[in-house]
């Protein structure tokens, strides 16, 4: 048998192997089972999660745009409460668990500010016995300056980035910004980053005091193992590659940002009116819909791949799991094997983020290109459901898997070969983040650090401005998009366009309604009632001369709802 012949009957016998296995296994129902079974777990957990955030309603979602209008001066109500913060932190240990293409950062960066605006001032609103004399820290700015240091300790927690976290606090949140502001929330995010490396050394290794963890996610350490020395992280000929990939990042974000908003003003106009009870069933149906496609996609579209002889690059260094054959599934595949796309839907998010980043030839192309599809879509449904999700990982793992197929295809189709598919993944997720939430200088310096490569600095910077670009073409992020949706009057950076040329009479009304001194309680009650705002001016009469004064009888029927001025 030729050696082209021989590696196309590998692949088919692993699939009959497959299907094999799954057909025997049909017979006994075990497969019914199994996907009941598992349906039961994530919609019970999701339900909870649902609940946990009917109770708190401003829980559900990432919390970042409330977080940003906070910032900003506006006053959202019961955004940094305690039951809101109890809601959140519990609420998205469910919404992960019930298997939810979501992710914990933007919620732990909710839950950072929350612990930022309420441990200074020692007193609390839910619970009313907790107040102590202390009179400072008390002003609206202390407490925003607070929130701005909580904020950005919720981001070094997350990615291990200190300075990443005070980067996000400066460009996404904070409009007002000065030096002390600056050291004060560095402060706290490496205090934020070595009380989770103090923690997790002694949870996960039993050795208080190693401070060489990373935080909650870990990217590992890109490396090339070829010995020949042709494998280059990243080459000038990848930076043209590069550009590309970003301004199609772009225009994915774009597309995900365009069909969210499509969803949410759909459940603003036929699922919030009907009540709570219809936001759960719609949680605990996407859910549902999520297990399903996951398990149904990974029986019959995945393929069956031969494990490595050597563990990749998920070691102890830098994840985790020691070698492949931990965080691999084999999902009906024979000894040896493993399903390439049950790997990436029946791992944690951040395992499979690392699968793609350091699994050199592990994903067939129809796998990856298979997995960004489904979960582009299901991931654009999920957000804005009745659940505590962030956004952050499920775009970078979606983009990582837009970013090892581009590298697929470089390799399999055209034959270039001299690349690191780990580096094309990195670029990808950064690509399609950076096209949703349109972020430049704090993810590029997230990214590096969770990464532990400065090398990827100038790559992840263009790519971040280029997907910028692109998306901006269309819309804007989607955080701006759910602050525009609630009717949040939150001030942009610029001005909208040709409002330049606006006079002062395009912008004012000369429909008037005010109120005088000694006004009616009925006047005031109509105008109330023929009006959409709350403030009102009160105007007298500037009289010049006791004749032109009005007579009682007709102050009482003079019209106070609505004065036209007339010049």
């Amino acid at each position: 048998m030729k050696l082209s012949q021989y590696k196309c009957y590998v692949p088919y016998m692993y699939s009959q192997h497959l299907f094999s296995a799954i057909a025997s296994c049909s017979k006994d129902g075990c497969l019914v089972l199994s996907l009941l079974l598992l349906l039961a777990f994530n919609a019970s957990f999701v339900l909870i999660a649902s609940i946990l955030t009917s109770i708190e309603p401003i829980a559900a979602g990432s919390g970042i745009p409330e977080i940003k209008c906070y910032l900003n001066g506006i006053k959202v109500p019961g955004v940094v409460r305690l039951k809101t913060l109890v809601c959140k932190s519990v609420g998205v240990l469910f919404s992960v668990a019930g298997g939810l293409f979501v992710g914990k950062e933007g919620p732990m960066i909710h839950s950072g500010a929350i612990i930022g605006a309420g441990v200074p001032q020692f007193q609390s609103v839910a619970l009313p016995k907790i107040n102590f004399n202390y009179p400072f820290f008390r002003s609206d700015r202390d407490k925003r300056d607070f929130v701005s240091g909580g904020a950005a300790a919720g981001v070094a927690a997350a990615f291990g980035a200190p300075i990443g976290g005070v980067l996000f606090s400066l460009e996404e949140g904070s409009s007002f910004w000065n030096q002390s502001l600056t050291w004060r929330t560095f402060f706290c995010s490496m205090t934020a980053t070595f009380t989770l490396n103090l923690f997790l050394s002694g949870l996960d290794l039993n050795s208080w005091g190693y401070f060489y963890l990373p935080g909650l996610i870990d990217f590992g350490t890109f490396k090339c193992d070829d010995p020949s020395g042709l494998c280059h992280l990243w080459t000038a000929v990848d930076l043209l590659i590069f550009i590309v990939m970003g301004f199609i990042g772009g225009l994915l974000g774009a597309l995900f940002n365009a069909l969210n908003k499509s969803l949410t003003i759909h459940r603003m106009r036929c699922l919030i009116p009907k009540g709570k009870i219809f936001r759960i069933i719609e949680a605990i149906l996407v859910a549902m819909v999520t297990t399903t496609v996951a398990f149904v996609a990974a029986m019959t579209l995945g393929e069956c791949k031969k494990l490595p002889v050597a563990p990749s690059q998920l070691n102890a260094e830098n994840a985790s799991a020691s070698t492949i054959s931990d965080s691999v599934r084999t999902y009906f595949c024979p000894v040896g094997t493993y399903n390439d796309m049950a790997t990436l839907f029946f791992n944690p998010q951040e395992v499979a983020i690392k699968q793609l980043f350091h699994q050199e030839g592990a994903f067939s192309m129809p796998s990856l290109g298979i997995f960004f599809l489904c979960f582009f879509f299901l991931a654009c449904w999920t957000y804005g459901t009745a659940v505590p999700s962030g956004l952050f990982v499920p775009c970078l793992l979606c983009g990582a898997a837009y970013g090892r197929f581009v590298a697929t295809v470089l390799v399999n189709v055209l034959g270039y070969n001299k690349i690191y598919s780990g580096t094309f993944a990195l670029v990808g997720a950064a690509a399609f983040l950076g096209g949703v939430v349109r972020m430049t200088i704090s993810l590029t310096v997230i990214l590096i650090e969770s990464t532990n490569e400065i090398s990827y600095g100038l790559p992840i910077m263009i790519v971040l401005m280029v997907a910028k670009w692109s998306g901006d073409l269309f819309n804007e992020g989607l955080y701006d998009i759910h602050v525009e949706l609630r009717q949040i009057p939150l001030l942009g950076w610029e001005a909208p366009h040709n409002v330049g040329r606006l006079k002062a009479k395009h912008v004012m009304n000369t429909d008037l309604s005010f109120i005088f001194p000694h006004t009616r309680v009925q006047s005031i009650i109509q105008i109330l009632r023929t009006t959409q705002h709350h403030a009102f001016p009160v105007v007298t009469i500037d009289t010049k001369s006791e004749e032109d004064l009005p007579t009682q009888e007709d102050m009482l029927t003079m019209q106070n709802i609505q004065y036209r001025v007339c010049y």
